[in-house]
């Protein structure tokens, strides 16, 4: 007899016991929910967690993206696109607009979710508080007690030595008023579309066993003091140098023969778009 996988890779009570674990997320934004992380066909470190959320809710209607650091093609995105469609035969896209589910590595896609949507965020260190507190009984404790205050001193170190927080990415922010969260490693630049976002956001951490979101319509605020604001990458007087755009996040990179830099949108599929869009109206324009 042939044995066949089941559907989504997962058996159905391992995806039971995650989907429970996503409920008490959803209901309790920014709280940790420990569970039972799966062994996956791909190594810890490289998003089991978010895999694992994936599986445990994407159903045959469903249309999935995967994006790696703002790239589609990374070795990251195919190879869980693959695992994802051999095992449900969901349809995949590398169009935002399309997909339900979007599992995203180090980004937030730039075109803003809708309330059809599902984010799902690949978590490597799930705890804002691991930095200065390694013991996972005391850091639970100061969860429960809204006691944040290293928190908040170790973005005064970092002005102290700085003049500025120094945290590029993975900017510790405020849940419903309530948790102190890791929103994973996205860039400054992402934190401000977790805030009142339309579509549900959630954070898996295979390796650490975790699971954690940020439901619709939920405040979200980047940890910041009065005098010294949050403020995000700057990109002023810079744009892609393929698609023009101005207001996104951009890659700087270098030109091999010139040794010039230039800058790039880091979200290829919007590029994409935006080329795709450009090259319709020059066709419109002269046919008419």
């Amino acid at each position: 007899m042939e044995n066949k996988l089941h559907f989504a890779f997962l058996d159905e009570s391992s995806k039971k016991e995650i989907r429970r674990a996503t409920l008490k997320a959803v209901a309790i934004p920014g709280y940790q929910v420990p569970f039972a992380s799966r062994e996956m066909p791909i190594a810890r470190g490289w998003g089991t967690g978010g895999l694992q959320l994936t599986l445990s809710l994407i159903g045959k209607q469903d249309v999935l993206k995967v994006i790696d650091q703002g790239a589609d093609e990374s070795v990251n995105a195919v190879s869980i696109k693959k695992l994802v469609h051999s095992t449900t035969g969901v349809r995949v896209t590398e169009r935002t607009e399309e997909a339900t589910v979007i599992q995203s590595r180090h980004r937030i896609p730039e075109v803003p979710l809708t309330e059809e949507q599902i984010l799902v965020l690949q978590v490597p260190m799930p705890e804002p508080l691991r930095v200065y507190e390694e013991k996972e009984y005391l850091t639970k404790i100061l969860h429960a007690e809204n006691e944040y205050s290293g928190a908040w001193m170790m973005l005064f170190e970092q002005i102290m030595k700085y003049g500025k927080t120094a945290t590029d990415a993975d900017h510790p922010v405020y849940v419903n008023d309530r948790y102190v969260m890791a929103p994973s490693p996205i860039p400054r630049f992402d934190n401000h579309k977790m805030h009142q976002s339309d579509a549900l956001i959630l954070l898996g951490a295979g390796r650490e066993k975790k699971i954690y979101a940020v439901p619709p319509y939920t405040d979200v605020k980047s940890l910041a003091f009065d005098d010294y604001p949050f403020v995000i990458e700057d990109f002023s007087g810079k744009h892609c140098h393929l698609c023009g755009a101005t207001d996104v996040f951009l890659d700087e990179l270098i030109d091999s023969h010139t040794g010039e830099s230039f800058y790039q949108c880091n979200d290829t599929s919007y590029c994409i778009e935006r080329l795709n869009a450009v090259e319709r109206k020059e066709v419109e324009h002269v046919e008419a």
